[in-house]
């Protein structure tokens, strides 16, 4: 990575501003673990997308990457198709790596609730699965691309706390431990075990190195973010009385909650994965909705003038026509001047009555 600056396209290029600034020249070695944090807004994907090439550089030399590029966005990609289907990604199917890769990115158990296992049809965009489903199956099938740079966009936003460090851990760590790996996180616990901390600001590297080291600066940028960040969590989550029985209560209703959830009416806890057949309903439309929609405005009072102009529009319309086909027949009995005269007035008074029409509907329509 070298000094640059990077942009989006805007309709006047001349004046857009830099999105991302590389103030300094930096190499990341094979094999690194990187960390990419900052703020909401702070150019975190942003960085990712430039070193992707996906942002257009505007100056600097631009970075280069050696080797093939996997890359895990923000919001999940799903294919049309199995869950199988969607690991592979067309790569012939290897067993070991392939439950490897299934338990590092912890999709074994909901392989298990599914009916079909792995061959469970995920639906148009993976519609049958959660969230957390799709981010764990896109980082799994970027995973088994087996590429030699990772770049991830905070992969673990849509995962709970416990899913999130099994991924850290048994993914990251160890699936990818000879792999470079950038990772974009607003999660302070996984920038302990980086190599590298970048630390962003309004599109700016402010901060770089080990993560021992950053936050042994105490005017830093990455200490002051882990003092919002535990000032917010403080505010989210208030300390609480202590009531035994209240939270036993609690912790009952939310099981029961989540039995019906899984089970439902009669149902078996599992998962089928297929796609549902798209249903239509048909019906009538009730007289009191059309009533609602004349009167609502002057209480209807418009729809009998919208009438009167719509009739005086078609007749007038019609009497044009009919005096062009009759006064053609009769031409050596009317006068140019007469047929131009005569037809201009009825298309005129048309025009208007129309105008009015559509005047009068549109105040009643607002």
């Amino acid at each position: 990575m070298k000094i640059g600056e990077y942009a989006w396209e805007t309709v006047d290029q001349n004046s857009r501003k830099p999105t991302i600034k590389i103030t300094k020249n930096m190499k990341i070695m094979k094999g690194y673990k990187v960390a990419v944090c900052g703020s909401v807004g702070s150019g975190k994907s942003s960085l990712l997308c430039s070193i992707l090439g996906e942002i257009p550089r505007i100056s600097g030399a631009g970075v280069k990457v050696h080797g093939t590029k996997a890359y895990v966005p923000q919001s999940a990609w799903i294919q049309t198709g199995t869950v199988r289907d969607n690991v592979l990604f067309g790569k012939d199917m290897s067993k070991e790596m392939y439950e490897d890769v299934l338990e590092g990115c912890a999709l074994n158990q909901d392989i298990e609730i599914w009916g079909d296992g792995d061959l469970t049809v995920v639906g148009e965009r993976g519609m049958n699965l959660s969230g957390g489903q799709k981010q764990r199956i896109q980082l799994a099938r970027a995973v088994y691309s087996n590429s030699d740079v990772y770049i991830l966009d905070d992969p673990f936003s849509a995962v709970d706390a416990h899913t999130g460090t099994h991924l850290f851990k048994k993914c990251l760590m160890q699936l990818l431990s000879q792999k470079t790996v950038i990772y974009a996180t607003h999660q302070l616990e996984f920038l302990d075990a980086a190599d590298l901390v970048l630390v962003m600001k309004d599109g700016v590297i402010v901060q770089s190195g080990k993560y021992k080291d950053l936050i042994a600066d105490p005017t830093g940028e990455l200490v002051r973010q882990m003092a919002a960040h535990r000032i917010s969590l403080d505010q989210v989550n208030p300390p609480q009385e202590d009531n035994p029985i209240a939270s036993e209560t609690s912790q009952l209703n939310q099981i029961e909650v989540t039995e019906e959830k899984l089970e439902g009416p009669g149902g078996t806890g599992r998962f089928s994965g297929k796609t549902q057949e798209e249903v239509s309903e048909t019906g009538r439309v009730k007289w009191s909705v059309y009533s609602t929609f004349i009167t609502s405005a002057y209480k209807g009072a418009l729809v009998p003038i919208i009438l009167l102009c719509q009739v005086l529009f078609q007749g007038l319309q019609m009497g044009s026509n009919y005096w062009i086909a009759w006064a053609t027949e009769k031409s050596r009995d009317v006068s140019r001047e007469k047929l131009i005269g005569i037809f201009v007035l009825l298309s005129g008074g048309s025009s208007i009555f129309i105008l009015g029409k559509s005047s009068f509907a549109g105040n009643n329509c607002c």
